[in-house]
C-alpha cells in the first residue's frame, strides 16, 4: 500500500511535505529560526549564492546539514549551458556538506529579468543533459501541463510549476492548468513561486499537490521564524483535507440535521 503520509522523491523518502529557501532573510539568525520552525526536511540553497557578498558569511557554516537535505538550485542562470555548469557546482556543494549521495537540483533557467519567468525550452534541453549526468531534476516551470508531462517523461523526478510570479505573493492565480498538471502527473508536483500566505499554501495541499516550496513569504514577512511556522500548519492542514476528501458542492443548503419523527 502506497505511503501517502510521505513526500517520496527519487527514492529518498520525507516527513514534512514543505520545503523552504535560504534566501532573501534580513538576517542569519532570522534563516535558522525560520527553518527550524519550519520543520522543511529540504532547503534550497542558491548555488550562485552561497557566500553573502555583504558580510563575507558562508551559508554552508549556519546550516547543520545533518538535519537538512541540500537542494541545491540553478538561480541566477539564463540559458542551459549556465544551469548545466550550476547543477555541477551544486553536487560538489552536497558532497562537502556531507551529503555524498546527494544528487538533487532544483533546475531554474530564467533569461526574463523582468518577470523573472522561466525558459520552458532551455529547461527542457538542461533537463535532459542533467539526468544523463545521474541528477535527480526538480524543474520550476510554469503552470504548463504538457511541458511538465515531457519533462516527466524524459525522467525529471518532479515537477514545480509556479503558482505566480517569484516573489509576488499573489497566490494561486492559474488553478486549472496546476489542476490539470496535478491530475496527470506520476511524479510529485510541488508548487514553487507565489504563495504569500499559509492559507494559499493550504490551498495548494488542497488540490492534490504533492508540497510547496516557500522562500519570500517566509523571507520577507514581518516575523519569518512565526510565518514559517504557521505556514508548515498550512501545509498540513491542506494535506490532511486533500486525505479526508471535501463534500461536494451543493446549490442549496442542506441541513445539518434531517429530519426525524420525534415522538413525546
Amino acid at each position: 500500500m502506497k505511503d501517502y503520509s510521505r513526500l517520496e522523491i527519487g527514492g529518498k523518502k520525507f516527513t514534512n511535505r514543505l520545503m523552504v529557501g535560504t534566501g532573501k532573510y534580513r538576517s542569519t539568525e532570522d534563516m535558522v529560526k525560520s527553518l527550524s520552525n519550519s520543520q522543511s526536511e529540504i532547503i534550497t540553497v542558491a548555488v550562485r549564492r552561497v557566500k553573502n557578498n555583504q558580510t563575507g558569511e558562508n551559508l554552508l557554516e549556519k546550516i547543520d546539514w545533518e538535519k537538512f537535505w541540500m537542494l541545491p538550485n540553478t538561480a541566477g542562470c539564463t540559458n542551459s549551458d549556465e544551469a548545466i555548469r550550476i547543477a555541477l557546482l551544486g553536487r560538489e556543494l552536497a558532497k562537502l556538506s556531507g551529503q555524498e549521495e546527494n544528487n538533487f537540483v532544483k533546475l531554474e533557467v530564467i533569461p526574463d529579468k523582468k518577470y523573472l519567468l522561466p525558459d520552458p525550452i532551455e529547461t527542457l534541453k538542461a533537463a535532459e543533459i542533467l539526468i544523463k549526468k545521474g541528477f535527480l531534476v526538480l524543474p520550476y516551470i510554469n503552470a504548463d501541463p504538457i511541458l511538465a508531462k515531457k519533462l516527466e517523461e524524459i525522467g525529471c523526478a518532479t515537477v514545480m510549476p509556479l503558482g505566480s510570479p517569484i516573489g509576488s505573493g499573489q497566490g494561486l492565480l492559474n488553478l486549472s492548468n496546476i489542476s490539470i498538471i496535478i491530475e496527470n502527473a506520476k511524479v510529485p508536483v510541488i508548487i514553487d513561486a507565489g504563495i504569500g500566505v499559509p492559507s494559499e499554501a493550504s490551498q495548494a495541499m488542497e488540490l492534490g499537490a504533492d508540497g510547496v516550496l516557500i522562500n519570500s513569504a517566509i523571507a520577507l514577512a514581518e516575523n519569518p521564524p512565526l510565518m514559517a511556522k504557521a505556514i508548515n500548519y498550512g501545509v498540513k492542514a491542506g494535506r490532511y483535507a486533500f486525505l479526508a476528501g471535501r463534500i461536494e458542492k451543493q446549490r442549496l443548503a442542506v441541513a445539518s440535521s434531517p429530519k426525524k419523527n420525534i415522538s413525546i
